[in-house]
């Protein structure tokens, strides 16, 4: 079957399902393949349950007298349906990526052009090869600009997500010490990311550059629509670079634009600590170009709560946790370490948790990373995984194998007016420290 074909189809139904397990009447089910499982397996009882049609690449799947497409490669054919109905749109798409922060950047940047045009954008974290291509099926046909954001653990990833959504716009958020393992190193994340760069030079499109970002300026260079902004100590009334002062730092952010008429506004954010300066100031860098009015670009960031473990100030009776462990790097681990020490607040402890995927540099990292937790002066640092356990008896740190055995040790101790970071990768889940008493 020819794309436009299955496009027709999916225009009926407007629907997909890749999980026979939440069938939507009237989808199309995708049987897509995984390490573990072989959504060809389920194609039937999709149908079953309501599945307009099921396609799979696998024959031996097929009954006769049923709605089986036999395509080549689900997975293809899912990306190209997808491109197929980017096409159908005239709009700004624009891509974000980066080593750190691009969900809560996509957040905050969808949440202000939000306020001035119909808008979609990627739910949650889907940023892969399967959730970029769902994401851009989403869209309706009221949408006036899609954000899409990317993301990527090798190097390729980001130029075949490219091809996919063939966006017009990009953002790389910064350059960072993530997924060393598959990128190969902090040179291999540089290529890996600008990857969306080359795109948009090769495709004349419009990159976002933030100038107090290490390696993007230099990265971008030969890209001939380049918006620049940057933090300055006194705001620019020119046009750009575009300029956002910082007011405050904690406990929130504040910060200081200048609106349609040169006068001065103030937003006061829900966002802590300085690494997140530059995801607020990408929000409204593309809210003042998308000419976006900087009062309703004010009111969405003012509005944005951090949610899904993202920089979430939570209180526990007396004690306040920042509960920052959707993810980390060697990066966003020393940038969150170092704003935790600045903070006013005593006694502070940092909970920290192992990070993944820095293949040959996880003991290097893992063994820095403690060391400086260990010299900024907390009242306690404790360190949680596998990564930390060498480092943690050569420095005399409390350490336990995992979350579980974290949890009995502290909530058997007596904490008052304590402050907490708890940081760590996405696998070790040191959310479950609260499991059973709930978050506030």
């Amino acid at each position: 079957m020819e794309i436009n074909e299955l496009y027709e189809l999916f225009q009926q139904s407007g629907k997909i399902s890749t999980d026979s397990r939440s069938i939507e009447s009237g989808s199309l089910f995708f049987a897509l393949r995984g390490d573990r499982f072989d959504g060809n397996r389920y194609a039937g009882a999709a149908l079953d349950q309501g599945a307009a049609y099921a396609i799979v690449d696998n024959a031996e799947v097929v009954e006769a007298g049923k709605n089986f497409i036999l395509v080549e490669d689900v997975l293809l054919t899912l990306q190209q349906l997808a491109r197929f109905h980017r096409r159908k749109f005239h709009i700004p798409v624009i891509a974000i990526t980066g080593s750190n922060g691009k969900t809560t950047t996509k957040e905050l940047v969808s949440a202000v052009l939000a306020t001035h045009y119909p808008t979609h954008f990627t739910r949650g974290n889907l940023n892969n090869h399967i959730g970029v291509a769902l994401t851009l099926l989403a869209m309706s046909d009221q949408t006036e600009v899609a954000v899409i954001e990317m993301g990527a653990n090798a190097q390729g990833e980001i130029a075949a997500l490219c091809q996919i959504a063939e966006p017009t716009h990009g953002v790389i958020t910064n350059i960072g010490k993530a997924h060393l393992e598959g990128f190969g190193g902090l040179e291999g994340v540089k290529r890996g990311k600008s990857e969306l760069y080359r795109y948009l030079e090769t495709h004349r499109g419009t990159v976002f550059v933030n100038m107090d970002e290490p390696f993007l300026e230099d990265l971008s260079q030969g890209i001939s629509k380049r918006i620049l902004y940057k933090v300055a100590s006194e705001i620019q009334a020119e046009a750009y670079p575009i300029s956002v002062k910082l007011s405050q730092a904690a406990p929130f952010l504040e910060v200081v634009v200048l609106d349609e008429l040169g006068q001065e506004v103030r937003i006061k954010s829900h966002l802590i600590g300085h690494y997140n300066l530059n995801n607020l100031l990408t929000a409204i860098a593309l809210g003042k170009y998308f000419k976006v009015p900087v009062q309703r670009i004010k009111t969405a960031i003012e509005a944005y709560i951090p949610r899904m473990n993202r920089s979430q100030v939570m209180q526990q009776g007396s004690n306040t946790f920042i509960l920052d462990a959707y993810n980390a790097n060697p990066t966003s681990m020393e940038a969150a370490l170092r704003n935790f020490a600045a903070l006013a607040a005593q006694p502070k402890v940092a909970l920290l948790g192992a990070m993944f995927e820095l293949g040959v540099e996880s003991a290097v990292e893992h063994t820095r990373i403690a060391k400086l937790a260990a010299q900024l002066g907390f009242e306690q640092v404790v360190l949680i995984g596998s990564g930390f356990a060498s480092v943690a008896e050569a420095e005399g740190l409390l350490f336990f194998e995992d979350v579980a055995a974290l949890r009995d040790w502290f909530w058997s101790q007596s904490w008052e007016d304590t402050h907490f970071l708890l940081k760590g990768s996405r696998g070790m889940q040191l959310e479950k420290l609260f499991e059973g008493r709930g978050k506030s």
